[in-house]
């Protein structure tokens, strides 16, 4: 039997992060994490310079710590993603192949077959997230592939959903419905105006969700 492929230091300690083990604001001692991992300290401090890089771990002083969530980068990444995922739908509008169109196609029914009552914030999320990466896979542009990719875990790595309730979730289904039927019809503005426009309407709900538990930590505060 073959043996499983080692995951490196980098992948592991960043799969962490997005999975939450390590949560904001985390230390990350060299030490500790080559003990916890059972390599030496070299590629543990290779593996947090390339974090840092990617903006997943910052400096505090000097020890280096899971980067904090913070509302100016969280409509940063939007501004960013917004842009980044009109140009993917306009993209996929004018290269789709007619498998990458059923695979886009699947992916909006397997959305629209979930039981919004019994399925997890997670699954939700999951789904979503497939969606989406069937459209990006459409453009056929790696560099896109690539940012949307690097981007996306920064917002996995934030707390919550936007799909969490049914009227958003039905407003997703109509509004991928709509994009669905621009990329098949290989009309590019079309495709990029509705991508704009569902991710603009996703930041403005998180936005919220970002009031509201302000408000929820700070009672006093109104």
């Amino acid at each position: 039997m073959a043996s499983q492929p080692v995951m490196s230091p980098y992948l592991m300690i960043r799969n962490a992060i997005i999975s939450q083990e390590f949560p904001p604001r985390a230390q990350l001692v060299e030490s500790a994490l080559a003990k916890k991992y059972n390599v030496s300290r070299t590629p543990i401090r290779e593996a947090l310079r390339r974090l840092e890089t990617e903006g997943l771990v910052e400096r505090y002083g000097s020890r280096m710590q899971v980067r904090e969530y913070r509302p100016e980068e969280m409509l940063d990444l939007y501004e960013v993603r917004t842009f980044l995922e009109e140009a993917a739908a306009k993209t996929a509008a004018l290269r789709h192949t007619d498998m990458d169109m059923m695979l886009i196609e699947r992916a909006h029914q397997a959305m629209r077959d979930l039981d919004f009552d019994a399925a997890t914030p997670a699954e939700l999320a999951a789904a979503n997230r497939t969606f989406h990466e069937r459209v990006w896979t459409a453009s056929h542009s790696a560099a896109l592939l690539d940012l949307l990719d690097r981007i996306l875990v920064h917002f996995i790595r934030y707390p919550g959903t936007t799909l969490s309730t049914r009227d958003r979730w039905n407003q997703v289904l109509k509004e991928h419905e709509e994009l669905v039927a621009a990329i098949r019809e290989r009309d590019a503005e079309a495709a990029g105006k509705i991508a704009s426009a569902h991710m603009d309407e996703a930041k403005n709900i998180r936005i919220q969700m970002y009031i509201d538990a302000q408000e929820i930590n700070s009672p006093g505060l109104r």
